[in-house]
């Protein structure tokens, strides 16, 4: 026989709201129960598990513990295990339904959310996707706090993630823009170091600089960051105005930019290794049904769409 476990999954529940809304009150309020009855059992919890969750200042509402921030996530993800298990129970497990929490890279999101939309309406109705579109540090700490199931980002920064695991499930090289009229316009391809006299517009988002600017010194030059934005389009129509280069890794499907403008683009015969383009998750995290179907069509959406 297993051994039986100290709190139940009731304590739990109580436990997400209160720790959600940061005051017993409101948490009553949200459950539609008493005060008292949310009271007693996240009391009863604490006991049970011989940890204190909360720190209750009067006037000022609850603020987890350390042992609190980390049952906040082992709790999430008990319950969404407890509700596939009903699911199953009941014999309607083959019916994906529900919220998935996915973060998304800012500039990844223009090119797998449409897509991934637009299949996951069609083969999974009930599904309902609710998206978190950050940096990489963002989307590491909404794993972390378990704000969102999984992430759809770069593999920059990940590797000092030690409780991330990442999944590749496409590559993305690294091509130039230059202005549609750049002498270099017409050739095809390009060498980073014949740009090393113009000025570079600089995607600025954390990690991502920092790669940009290793691909150019690595040609022996020093980058000369005349313009820097965390606007992906904002680099294009900066560059269609003739005001430098760039170094870019997804491609849109059309020349233009929002202002009007034109650039054209350059592979590198530098031989830079592409990124990777990975699903990041919790290690050691279950995943519900529905995570999985959603990673699953993403995985779809990557081989059959991105380039």
């Amino acid at each position: 026989m297993t051994s039986p476990v100290g709190f139940t999954l009731l304590q739990l529940r109580y436990f997400l709201v209160a720790a959600e809304r940061g005051s017993m009150t409101e948490a009553s309020g949200a459950l539609h129960i008493a005060q008292s009855a949310v009271s007693a059992a996240i009391h009863n919890l604490e006991r049970d598990l011989r940890v204190q969750l909360f720190i209750r200042r009067r006037g000022r509402g609850l603020t987890l513990t350390p042992a609190g921030e980390r049952l906040q996530s082992h709790a999430r993800e008990l319950l969404a295990r407890a509700r596939e298990v009903e699911r199953e129970a009941r014999g309607d497990g083959e019916t994906i339904s529900g919220p998935v929490a996915v973060g998304c890279f800012v500039t990844l999101a223009p090119y797998y959310l449409p897509p991934l939309f637009s299949e996951c309406t069609r083969r999974y109705p009930g599904i309902e996707i609710d998206v978190v579109e950050a940096e990489t540090d963002q989307l590491v700490q909404a794993l972390g706090a378990g704000r969102i199931d999984f992430a759809l980002t770069y593999g920059l920064g990940l590797s000092a993630e030690p409780d991330l695991r990442g999944e590749t499930i496409a590559r993305a090289p690294a091509y130039v823009i230059v202005p549609a009229d750049h002498p270099l316009a017409g050739q095809g391809t390009v060498e980073l170091a014949e740009l090393s006299a113009e000025p570079l517009v600089l995607l600025d988002l954390p990690h991502s600089r920092d790669y940009f600017r290793s691909l150019v010194a690595a040609t022996g030059t020093a980058p000369d960051v005349r313009y820097r934005t965390r606007s992906y389009e904002t680099v294009r129509s900066l560059v269609a105005r003739g005001l430098g280069y760039s170094v870019l890794n997804q491609r849109p499907a059309t020349s233009q930019t929002y202002g009007g403008g034109e650039i054209a683009e350059l592979e590198l015969r530098d031989g830079s290794p592409p990124l990777e383009v990975k699903i990041a998750s919790v290690k050691g995290m279950t995943q519900t049904a529905r995570a999985q179907a959603v990673m699953g069509l993403l995985r779809e959406v990557a081989a059959a769409t991105i380039p």
